[in-house]
C-alpha cells in the first residue's frame, strides 16, 4: 500500500515534491537501495540497520558505503518525479513506479508502473521526460499532502 510523502528537503524540490512511500512503515520505493541501481545495475532490497531518513520518508540501503553516497546526493540517486512512472506523468496522472520495473537515463532513475510505460519511456526518453516535467507541477496539485 502506497502513500504520498511531501518532501521537506530542498534537494528534491526540482523533481520529487512527493515521494510515494508504503504508508503504514514510510519506507521509500519498497525498501529497495536507490544507490544499489547504479552500482549493483538493478533493484536490491537495502536493511533496516542501513536507514536514512529524507524527505518525510525512510530509505533503506545495502551497506553503509551506499547510505553515505545517497546522503551526499540525493538528487542524483532518488528515483525522479519521487518514483512515480514518468510516462504517466507525461499524460498528467500520477501513477507509483514499481521498484523492479525500472531504467537508469541520464545518470537518473526511473521507476514505471508497467511494462509497457517503460518501454515507452525507453522509446523516446528525452520526450517522455520533458513532458512529465511540464505536467509534473499540475499532477502535484492532485496529490495529497
Amino acid at each position: 500500500m502506497w502513500c504520498v510523502v511531501a518532501a521537506a528537503a530542498p534537494a528534491f524540490a526540482a523533481t520529487t515534491e512527493r515521494i510515494v512511500a508504503d504508508r503504514h512503515s514510510g519506507i521509500a520505493i519498497g525498501g529497495f537501495d536507490p544507490v544499489a541501481y547504479f552500482v549493483d545495475a538493478g533493484p536490491l532490497q537495502g536493511r533496516p540497520d542501513h536507514e536514512y531518513a529524507l524527505g518525510g520518508v525512510t530509505w533503506r540501503f545495502r551497506n553503509e558505503g551506499n547510505r553515505a553516497a545517497f546522503a551526499a546526493n540525493p538528487e542524483i540517486y532518488a528515483p525522479q518525479f519521487g518514483g512515480y512512472d514518468p510516462a504517466g506523468i507525461a499524460r498528467g496522472v500520477a501513477v507509483p513506479g514499481h521498484p523492479e520495473l525500472f531504467l537508469i537515463k541520464g545518470r537518473r532513475l526511473y521507476l514505471f508502473y508497467t511494462e509497457e510505460s517503460r518501454a515507452a519511456f525507453a522509446e523516446n526518453p528525452e520526450t517522455v521526460r520533458l513532458a512529465a516535467e511540464e505536467k509534473w507541477p499540475d499532477v502535484l496539485k492532485t496529490l495529497a499532502p
